[in-house]
Protein backbone atom coordinates (compact mmCIF):
# COMPACT_ATOMS: atom_id res chain seq x y z
CA UNK A 1 0.00 0.00 0.00
CA UNK A 2 3.01 2.17 0.78
CA UNK A 3 3.55 2.55 -3.02
CA UNK A 4 0.15 4.22 -3.43
CA UNK A 5 0.69 7.41 -5.10
CA UNK A 6 -1.02 9.99 -2.41
CA UNK A 7 0.91 8.02 0.39
CA UNK A 8 4.31 8.34 -1.99
CA UNK A 9 3.54 12.34 -2.07
CA UNK A 10 2.34 12.67 1.77
CA UNK A 11 5.87 10.70 2.38
CA UNK A 12 7.49 12.89 -0.13
CA UNK A 13 6.25 16.33 1.26
CA UNK A 14 6.86 14.89 5.10
CA UNK A 15 10.64 14.49 3.62
CA UNK A 16 11.02 17.82 2.04
CA UNK A 17 9.90 19.19 5.06
CA UNK A 18 11.58 17.95 7.47
CA UNK A 19 15.14 18.51 5.57
CA UNK A 20 14.12 22.20 4.92
CA UNK A 21 13.32 22.58 8.57
CA UNK A 22 15.99 20.81 10.01
CA UNK A 23 18.53 22.85 7.93
CA UNK A 24 16.20 26.53 8.96
CA UNK A 25 16.76 24.60 12.69
CA UNK A 26 20.60 24.83 12.10
CA UNK A 27 20.60 28.53 10.49
CA UNK A 28 18.22 29.20 13.67
CA UNK A 29 21.06 28.28 15.94
CA UNK A 30 23.59 30.02 14.54
CA UNK A 31 21.40 33.19 14.78
CA UNK A 32 20.89 32.55 17.69
CA UNK A 33 23.97 32.52 19.08
CA UNK A 34 25.61 35.34 16.69
CA UNK A 35 22.76 37.91 15.33
CA UNK A 36 23.93 41.07 16.05
CA UNK A 37 22.59 43.89 13.87
CA UNK A 38 25.07 46.64 15.34
CA UNK A 39 28.10 43.98 13.99
CA UNK A 40 29.15 45.14 10.48
CA UNK A 41 31.72 41.45 10.39
CA UNK A 42 31.41 39.69 7.31
CA UNK A 43 29.94 36.95 9.77
CA UNK A 44 26.95 39.07 10.33
CA UNK A 45 26.41 40.14 6.78
CA UNK A 46 26.38 36.53 5.75
CA UNK A 47 23.89 35.67 8.61
CA UNK A 48 22.17 38.55 7.26
CA UNK A 49 21.84 37.15 3.84
CA UNK A 50 20.84 33.75 4.78
CA UNK A 51 17.91 34.78 6.41
CA UNK A 52 16.18 35.53 2.91
CA UNK A 53 16.99 32.13 1.59
CA UNK A 54 16.00 29.94 4.76
CA UNK A 55 12.92 32.19 5.28
CA UNK A 56 11.75 31.34 1.94
CA UNK A 57 12.29 27.92 2.05
CA UNK A 58 11.33 26.91 5.89
CA UNK A 59 8.44 29.48 5.08
CA UNK A 60 7.54 27.10 1.47
CA UNK A 61 7.88 23.35 3.49
CA UNK A 62 5.67 24.97 6.32
CA UNK A 63 3.01 26.18 3.55
CA UNK A 64 2.86 22.66 2.22
CA UNK A 65 1.66 21.06 5.85
CA UNK A 66 -1.87 22.74 5.21
CA UNK A 67 -1.86 20.96 1.58
CA UNK A 68 -0.66 17.96 3.27
CA UNK A 69 -2.60 17.74 5.98
CA UNK A 70 -5.99 17.69 3.74
CA UNK A 71 -4.35 15.39 1.43
CA UNK A 72 -4.22 13.20 4.42
CA UNK A 73 -7.87 13.14 5.48
CA UNK A 74 -8.74 12.45 1.86
CA UNK A 75 -6.17 10.04 0.96
CA UNK A 76 -7.88 8.14 4.51
CA UNK A 77 -10.94 8.65 2.92
CA UNK A 78 -10.70 7.33 -0.06
CA UNK A 79 -8.49 4.21 1.64
CA UNK A 80 -11.71 2.99 3.54
CA UNK A 81 -13.04 0.55 1.03
CA UNK A 82 -9.61 -1.39 1.36
CA UNK A 83 -10.27 -2.29 4.70
CA UNK A 84 -13.07 -4.30 6.22
CA UNK A 85 -15.21 -2.79 8.33
CA UNK A 86 -14.41 0.82 7.24
CA UNK A 87 -16.74 3.21 6.32
CA UNK A 88 -14.92 6.40 5.98
CA UNK A 89 -11.47 8.16 7.36
CA UNK A 90 -12.08 7.44 10.67
CA UNK A 91 -11.94 3.56 9.96
CA UNK A 92 -8.54 3.72 8.23
CA UNK A 93 -7.21 5.87 10.61
CA UNK A 94 -7.82 3.19 13.09
CA UNK A 95 -6.51 0.34 11.34
CA UNK A 96 -3.45 0.65 13.39
CA UNK A 97 -2.45 2.56 16.41
CA UNK A 98 -0.34 5.61 14.40
CA UNK A 99 -3.20 7.21 12.50
CA UNK A 100 -5.09 8.89 14.98
CA UNK A 101 -1.72 10.24 16.76
CA UNK A 102 -0.32 10.88 13.41
CA UNK A 103 -3.70 13.02 12.20
CA UNK A 104 -3.21 14.81 15.75
CA UNK A 105 0.21 15.90 15.51
CA UNK A 106 -0.58 16.91 11.95
CA UNK A 107 -2.82 19.78 12.91
CA UNK A 108 -0.46 20.90 15.92
CA UNK A 109 2.43 21.07 13.19
CA UNK A 110 -0.56 23.21 10.78
CA UNK A 111 -1.62 25.73 13.68
CA UNK A 112 2.61 25.77 14.67
CA UNK A 113 3.61 26.51 10.86
CA UNK A 114 0.75 29.23 10.77
CA UNK A 115 2.00 30.77 13.47
CA UNK A 116 5.45 30.64 12.27
CA UNK A 117 4.41 32.19 8.65
CA UNK A 118 3.12 35.02 10.46
CA UNK A 119 5.75 36.19 12.71
CA UNK A 120 7.82 35.27 9.66
CA UNK A 121 6.41 38.14 7.87
CA UNK A 122 5.69 40.89 10.40
CA UNK A 123 9.69 40.11 10.77
CA UNK A 124 10.23 41.31 7.08
CA UNK A 125 8.75 44.42 7.45
CA UNK A 126 11.12 45.49 9.67
CA UNK A 127 14.12 47.12 8.80
CA UNK A 128 16.31 45.36 11.73
CA UNK A 129 14.69 42.18 11.94
CA UNK A 130 13.14 42.60 15.70
CA UNK A 131 11.46 39.45 15.42
CA UNK A 132 14.29 37.35 14.28
CA UNK A 133 15.23 35.53 17.34
CA UNK A 134 11.59 34.58 18.46
CA UNK A 135 10.60 33.41 14.97
CA UNK A 136 13.75 31.08 15.07
CA UNK A 137 13.43 29.78 18.32
CA UNK A 138 9.80 28.90 17.56
CA UNK A 139 11.16 26.96 14.60
CA UNK A 140 13.40 25.18 16.95
CA UNK A 141 10.28 24.07 18.73
CA UNK A 142 8.09 23.33 15.69
CA UNK A 143 11.34 21.02 14.32
CA UNK A 144 10.43 18.32 17.15
CA UNK A 145 6.97 18.28 16.52
CA UNK A 146 7.44 17.59 12.97
CA UNK A 147 9.89 15.02 13.43
CA UNK A 148 7.24 13.22 15.68
CA UNK A 149 4.06 14.01 12.87
CA UNK A 150 6.55 13.02 9.95
CA UNK A 151 7.42 9.18 12.36
CA UNK A 152 4.18 8.71 12.84
CA UNK A 153 2.94 9.04 9.63
CA UNK A 154 5.44 6.68 7.95
CA UNK A 155 5.01 4.39 10.81
CA UNK A 156 0.99 4.45 10.15
CA UNK A 157 1.44 3.45 6.33
CA UNK A 158 3.99 1.37 7.07
CA UNK A 159 1.80 -0.84 9.11
CA UNK A 160 -1.48 -0.76 7.23
CA UNK A 161 -2.35 -3.94 6.59
CA UNK A 162 -5.64 -4.83 4.50
CA UNK A 163 -6.20 -8.18 6.45
CA UNK A 164 -7.08 -6.22 9.32
CA UNK A 165 -10.50 -5.99 10.30
CA UNK A 166 -11.36 -2.20 11.76
CA UNK A 167 -13.89 -0.47 13.30
CA UNK A 168 -16.44 2.16 11.79
CA UNK A 169 -17.27 5.65 13.13
CA UNK A 170 -20.33 4.23 14.16
CA UNK A 171 -18.18 2.88 16.98
CA UNK A 172 -16.01 5.88 17.51
CA UNK A 173 -18.17 8.29 17.69
CA UNK A 174 -20.79 6.69 20.19
CA UNK A 175 -22.11 7.67 23.47
CA UNK A 176 -20.92 3.63 24.58
CA UNK A 177 -17.38 4.55 23.37
CA UNK A 178 -15.29 5.18 26.43
CA UNK A 179 -13.01 7.31 24.58
CA UNK A 180 -13.25 11.30 23.73
CA UNK A 181 -15.19 10.63 20.45
CA UNK A 182 -17.72 8.78 22.62
CA UNK A 183 -17.95 11.69 25.53
CA UNK A 184 -18.54 14.02 22.44
CA UNK A 185 -21.07 12.12 20.98
CA UNK A 186 -23.11 11.82 24.53
CA UNK A 187 -23.09 15.65 25.13
CA UNK A 188 -26.94 17.04 25.31
CA UNK A 189 -27.44 18.83 21.73
CA UNK A 190 -28.64 22.16 23.73
CA UNK A 191 -25.78 22.42 25.63
CA UNK A 192 -23.00 22.02 22.81
CA UNK A 193 -25.48 24.17 20.43
CA UNK A 194 -25.41 26.61 23.72
CA UNK A 195 -21.36 26.12 23.67
CA UNK A 196 -21.27 26.63 19.83
CA UNK A 197 -22.86 29.53 19.61
CA UNK A 198 -22.41 30.84 22.80
CA UNK A 199 -18.78 30.85 21.90
CA UNK A 200 -19.02 32.44 18.51
CA UNK A 201 -20.45 35.28 19.67
CA UNK A 202 -18.09 35.61 22.69
CA UNK A 203 -15.21 35.54 20.37
CA UNK A 204 -16.77 38.18 17.74
CA UNK A 205 -17.64 40.54 20.32
CA UNK A 206 -13.72 40.00 21.34
CA UNK A 207 -12.41 40.56 17.87
CA UNK A 208 -14.72 43.79 17.58
CA UNK A 209 -13.48 45.22 20.55
CA UNK A 210 -10.13 44.37 19.48
CA UNK A 211 -10.23 46.07 16.30
CA UNK A 212 -12.27 48.77 17.24
CA UNK A 213 -10.39 49.70 20.29
CA UNK A 214 -7.08 48.52 20.09
CA UNK A 215 -5.30 45.75 21.66
CA UNK A 216 -5.01 47.28 25.14
CA UNK A 217 -2.17 48.08 27.58
CA UNK A 218 -0.08 45.24 27.74
CA UNK A 219 -1.69 43.66 24.70
CA UNK A 220 -3.93 42.09 27.17
CA UNK A 221 -7.16 41.84 24.73
CA UNK A 222 -5.17 40.59 21.59
CA UNK A 223 -3.89 37.75 23.54
CA UNK A 224 -6.83 36.71 25.08
CA UNK A 225 -8.33 36.69 21.04
CA UNK A 226 -5.84 34.16 20.59
CA UNK A 227 -6.12 31.97 23.39
CA UNK A 228 -10.51 32.42 22.99
CA UNK A 229 -9.92 30.76 19.29
CA UNK A 230 -8.30 27.87 21.10
CA UNK A 231 -11.39 27.56 23.27
CA UNK A 232 -13.60 28.01 20.09
CA UNK A 233 -11.58 25.63 18.28
CA UNK A 234 -12.52 22.52 20.69
CA UNK A 235 -15.89 23.95 21.03
CA UNK A 236 -16.76 23.68 17.81
CA UNK A 237 -15.40 20.68 17.19
CA UNK A 238 -17.03 19.08 19.46
CA UNK A 239 -20.40 20.73 18.09
CA UNK A 240 -19.78 19.68 15.21
CA UNK A 241 -19.37 16.06 16.32
CA UNK A 242 -22.48 16.05 18.63
CA UNK A 243 -25.05 17.99 17.16
CA UNK A 244 -24.13 19.34 13.83
CA UNK A 245 -23.54 16.28 12.21
CA UNK A 246 -26.60 14.73 13.46
CA UNK A 247 -28.34 17.07 11.27
CA UNK A 248 -26.66 16.52 8.54
CA UNK A 249 -27.03 12.80 8.47
CA UNK A 250 -30.53 13.37 9.55
CA UNK A 251 -29.99 10.73 11.65
CA UNK A 252 -29.36 11.56 15.58
CA UNK A 253 -27.31 8.13 16.39
CA UNK A 254 -24.20 9.37 13.31
CA UNK A 255 -21.88 11.95 14.76
CA UNK A 256 -18.84 11.21 12.55
CA UNK A 257 -16.94 14.60 11.37
CA UNK A 258 -15.11 12.27 8.97
CA UNK A 259 -18.08 11.09 6.52
CA UNK A 260 -19.09 15.07 6.21
CA UNK A 261 -15.90 14.90 4.12
CA UNK A 262 -17.68 12.46 1.41
CA UNK A 263 -19.83 13.31 -2.17
CA UNK A 264 -23.03 11.86 -1.03
CA UNK A 265 -22.94 14.96 2.13
CA UNK A 266 -22.26 17.78 -0.79
CA UNK A 267 -18.28 17.65 0.80
CA UNK A 268 -20.05 19.63 3.39
CA UNK A 269 -17.24 18.75 5.69
CA UNK A 270 -14.73 20.68 3.71
CA UNK A 271 -17.63 23.89 4.37
CA UNK A 272 -17.50 23.57 8.15
CA UNK A 273 -14.11 22.44 8.95
CA UNK A 274 -12.00 24.77 6.87
CA UNK A 275 -13.52 28.04 8.24
CA UNK A 276 -12.89 26.83 11.32
CA UNK A 277 -9.24 25.85 10.88
CA UNK A 278 -9.12 29.35 8.85
CA UNK A 279 -10.41 31.33 11.74
CA UNK A 280 -8.01 29.58 14.24
CA UNK A 281 -4.79 29.83 12.88
CA UNK A 282 -5.26 33.33 11.69
CA UNK A 283 -6.73 34.37 15.39
CA UNK A 284 -3.61 32.13 16.81
CA UNK A 285 -1.66 34.85 15.17
CA UNK A 286 -2.85 38.36 16.22
CA UNK A 287 -1.58 37.89 19.90
CA UNK A 288 1.96 37.91 18.31
CA UNK A 289 1.51 40.63 15.53
CA UNK A 290 0.24 42.82 18.02
CA UNK A 291 2.99 42.64 20.43
CA UNK A 292 5.18 43.57 17.59
CA UNK A 293 4.10 47.54 17.76
CA UNK A 294 6.16 47.61 20.55
CA UNK A 295 9.23 47.50 17.94
CA UNK A 296 10.25 50.86 16.95
CA UNK A 297 10.60 49.37 13.07
CA UNK A 298 6.95 47.39 13.11
CA UNK A 299 5.10 50.32 15.08
CA UNK A 300 3.55 51.71 11.82
CA UNK A 301 2.75 48.14 10.40
CA UNK A 302 2.03 45.95 12.97
CA UNK A 303 -1.48 47.37 14.14
CA UNK A 304 -2.33 47.38 10.16
CA UNK A 305 -1.48 43.40 10.00
CA UNK A 306 -2.86 42.40 13.46
CA UNK A 307 -6.33 44.35 12.61
CA UNK A 308 -5.95 42.48 9.42
CA UNK A 309 -5.49 38.88 10.83
CA UNK A 310 -8.09 39.61 13.38
CA UNK A 311 -10.36 40.25 10.69
CA UNK A 312 -9.75 37.44 8.82
CA UNK A 313 -10.44 35.12 11.92
CA UNK A 314 -13.56 36.84 12.78
CA UNK A 315 -15.28 36.68 9.34
CA UNK A 316 -14.36 32.83 9.10
CA UNK A 317 -15.49 32.50 12.40
CA UNK A 318 -18.80 33.91 11.01
CA UNK A 319 -18.95 31.70 8.13
CA UNK A 320 -18.39 28.65 10.11
CA UNK A 321 -21.08 29.62 12.61
CA UNK A 322 -24.02 30.48 8.95
CA UNK A 323 -22.88 27.28 7.87
CA UNK A 324 -23.61 25.16 11.06
CA UNK A 325 -27.00 27.27 11.10
CA UNK A 326 -27.96 26.99 7.59
CA UNK A 327 -27.37 22.69 7.81
CA UNK A 328 -29.60 23.14 11.21
CA UNK A 329 -32.22 25.16 9.64
CA UNK A 330 -32.43 23.22 6.58
CA UNK A 331 -32.34 19.85 8.24
CA UNK A 332 -35.53 17.45 8.27
CA UNK A 333 -34.00 16.42 11.58
CA UNK A 334 -35.94 17.35 15.10
CA UNK A 335 -33.96 17.04 17.91
CA UNK A 336 -35.37 19.54 19.90
CA UNK A 337 -39.52 19.21 20.89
Amino acid sequence: MIFQPAILALLLASLLTTLALGGGAVFGARVLRHWDPTNGAASQLRLERGTYLTSTLVGFALAVQGVALVLFVFNADRMASQFVGAMCAAGTLRVNGFGMPALTLRIGVFFAACLWLALDHLDSQGYDYPLIRVKYALLLAVLPLALAAAGLELAYFLNLRADVVTSCCSRLFTPANAGIGGDLAALDPALALGLLFGGLTLLLSLGTLLVTRGPGRGNWVAWTYSGANVVTFVLGMAGVISVVSPYVYENPNHHCPFCLLKPEYGFIGYALHGPLFAATAAGLAVGPLAWGRHFPSLRTVSPRLFRRMALLSMGACALFGMVSGAIILRSGLVLFP
